[in-house]
């Protein structure tokens, strides 16, 4: 009864921070969404493509996060903090210079990268306006996550929490402000969304760094500390974060296919598809702050060396991961046509939003387990390769082939393929409960001789 308390109180103290988070973020996006589709679907549009270039990045940063989370939980379980604040400084240095490497191509190739998910001039015109400010995010981004991956890593969650609620009112006041051109500021569309955006990054990221150097206990961790190297660490990093940046990025890829896809079937999908994709992302953040609660207490545990309760806690968060899929899925079902209301756009594409979003009211259950099981519990074991494989299979042996056949092959609808793209969150639960249960997954990643 005492260990079950403990759990649940670790849990629930953990993820209500997370997932709070991730809905004012995604609340974010909902809300620029809204406005430019007031404004313009053609604007809509625009920004929704370049968002998928940040989605990509924005994966793999997910990905550097979550192996510094990783091994750094397990350090932690220990209570060895100096190797901690190595891997940090290893993430940061790989972070930064993909940031550089983004915005270096998007700079030189604008037109290009916006023209990679749609044909048409006027939006990707727009894409391109927003795109040559949104670019100057990239570095800030970078920064902020993994800095907020390195405090998740010590169980420190609510400054994130903090920091989504200021960048929220940061960013929708000066879109407000700025898209429209509201008391006598100018009226900038596109652009006026990347000010805002620019701005709550900027202001987030120094927050923060405020906080590392003013308040931040556990750590301590120092400028100097991230000119520090190590060879046998960064080599353990490197060894179970490198394929996790090459599926994250996949599944990057994978989601601007989608909308690639969808984008060239008819001109009101891609418009569609990025409502239903951001209410879906809305809901999504109970699976993923599932996940990421998970990945920490899972490898805090295992650094702890207690094996029994490693795999009576992976039980516990299995069955909780069921009841967050059941109760998202009737959440998503039930809001999706007060939030459709919201928006200024054309019947047909209200309509194909609609149905969007009750088929993914049915994914949303099946993710709901499958992810935080794979994420939270395989992966946050220490076993990343056995999620490698499976997404590498699934999604570019299975999804994207099935989908494009589908697409453009047998000329299906785009509710068809929406199936098709999210097929993989269903038939992941099967591997998924069956490593779980009867795999390897609890692996020890930690060096007895780091701390020095």
């Amino acid at each position: 009864m005492s260990e079950n308390k403990s759990f649940y109180k670790n849990f629930f103290s953990i993820y209500a921070a997370l997932v709070l988070q991730n809905v004012i973020t995604i609340s974010v996006n909902l809300a620029d969404n809204m406005m430019l589709g007031a404004y313009s679907e053609t604007s809509l549009a625009g920004v929704a493509a370049v968002n998928q270039i940040q989605f990509v990045f924005q994966q793999v940063l997910t990905a550097l996060g979550e192996g510094l989370v990783i091994i750094g939980s397990q350090y932690w379980g220990k209570r060895q903090t100096e190797p901690m604040k190595k891997i940090a400084a290893i993430a940061m240095r790989i972070g930064l210079s993909v940031a550089v490497i983004l915005f270096l191509t998007v700079s030189i190739f604008p037109y290009q990268a916006v023209g990679i998910f749609t044909t048409d001039g006027p939006i990707i015109q727009e894409g391109v306006n927003y795109l040559r400010i949104i670019r100057f995010t990239y570095l800030f981004f970078a920064v902020t996550q993994l800095l907020l991956a390195t405090l998740r890593s010590t169980e420190i969650v609510k400054i994130a929490f903090q920091l989504s609620i200021m960048t929220f009112f940061v960013n929708c006041g000066i879109n407000y402000l700025l898209i429209y051109g509201k008391f006598h500021f100018p009226e900038m569309g596109t652009a006026g969304a990347a000010v805002g955006t620019l701005t709550a990054r900027i202001l987030e990221c120094g927050i923060l760094i405020i906080y590392m150097v003013k308040k931040e206990k556990n750590l301590r961790i120092k400028l100097k500390d991230y000119l520090q190297s190590d060879k046998v660490l960064r080599n353990d990093y490197v060894r179970i974060t490198g394929p996790m940046v090459l599926v994250q990025g996949l599944w990057g890829v994978n989601t601007a296919l989608q909308t690639a896809i969808l984008g060239h079937m008819t001109s009101a999908a891609i418009a569609a598809n990025s409502v239903a994709s951001t209410v879906f992302l809305l809901v999504k953040s109970t699976a993923v702050g599932a996940a990421s609660t998970a990945s920490v207490i899972i490898g805090k545990t295992v650094g702890t060396g207690d094996i029994d309760r490693v795999k009576r806690y992976a039980g516990k968060l299995q069955r909780l991961f069921l009841v967050i899929g059941v109760l998202s899925g009737i959440i998503l079902f039930f809001i999706r046509i007060p939030i459709l209301s919201l928006y200024d756009l054309s019947a047909s594409t209200k309509e194909m939003a609609n149905t969007f979003l009750i088929i993914l009211s049915v994914v949303c259950v099946g993710m709901s387990y499958q992810m935080p099981t794979n994420n939270g519990i395989i992966r946050g074991g220490g076993n990343a390769m056995f999620v490698v494989k499976m997404d590498l299979i699934s999604i570019w042996m299975i999804v994207i082939p099935l989908s494009f056949v589908m697409a453009f092959v047998v000329k299906a609808s785009p509710a068809v393929v929406v199936c098709c793209l999210n097929a993989d969150q269903i038939f992941k639960c099967v591997p998924a409960f069956l490593e779980s249960h009867y795999g390897n997954w609890i692996r020890k990643l930690t060096r007895e001789d780091a701390e020095g």
